[in-house]
């Protein structure tokens, strides 16, 4: 009797990621962020006697986690550079509560993109980011030896900004603070910007001042 050859199984082709968000729920909007850059080595820990944890660690985090509330929409596109020696400008709207929740994201997606940490310097014009006034009250000294260390993403305010030295990437949160504080550090990060320079602010007032001849 002749034997009769087994049908081929079918099996159901694995579906693709849906093309629309759940019903009642926004899809995020990815901000600009750089090409992808080697994997960042781990980071080292740093010497010395123990300290409290900082207020916020910095570790590249999950992109597409939920926005934090008050943060504004997506990234204005950036802007290319037409001089090689001019670094790259991106605008990310942002109200002064939420200009440095912004730069925070904008860190992340650095980190995650394969930027290291110590490729990133952050300046605020208003509240000092939480890691840096816990840093500060170790005194002046060890705040700016972990700057010149440069294995970490490093946060100044506008008023000594002039100090930081030159990183491949800027981040500038305009999260407050005069008008003169504002002109100080895109000044300042505008000449210390190898590569990339975001702006976490009012586009009105970040142009404003970038036209002015920063």
């Amino acid at each position: 009797m002749p034997l009769i050859p087994e049908e081929p199984q079918i099996h159901e082709k694995a579906q693709g990621p849906r093309a629309t968000p759940a019903s009642g729920r926004t899809a995020p909007t990815p901000r600009p962020v750089p090409g992808p850059r080697p994997a960042a080595p781990p980071r080292p820990g740093r010497p010395g006697p123990v300290r409290p944890a900082p207020p916020a660690q910095r570790t590249s985090r999950d992109t597409t986690a939920a926005a934090k509330p008050g943060r504004a929409g997506p990234a204005a596109p950036a802007t290319a550079a037409t001089d090689p020696a001019t670094p790259q400008i991106q605008l990310i709207p942002a109200t002064p509560d939420g200009a440095l929740d912004a730069a925070e994201e904008a860190v992340d997606l650095l980190l995650d993109s394969g930027r290291t940490p110590g490729d990133v310097l952050v300046i605020t014009t208003g509240d000092a980011h939480p890691w840096a006034a816990h840093e500060l009250s170790f005194g002046d000294t060890a705040y700016w030896a972990q700057h010149d260390a440069g294995d970490d993403v490093f946060y100044a305010d506008a008023a000594v900004a002039d100090r930081a030295a030159s990183r491949a990437v800027v981040v500038v949160a305009l999260n407050g603070g005069p008008e003169a504080a504002a002109v100080t550090a895109l000044s300042a990060a505008h000449s210390r910007a190898g590569a990339l320079l975001i702006v976490c602010g009012d586009p009105q007032r970040i142009n404003s001042v970038l036209g002015a001849g920063v």
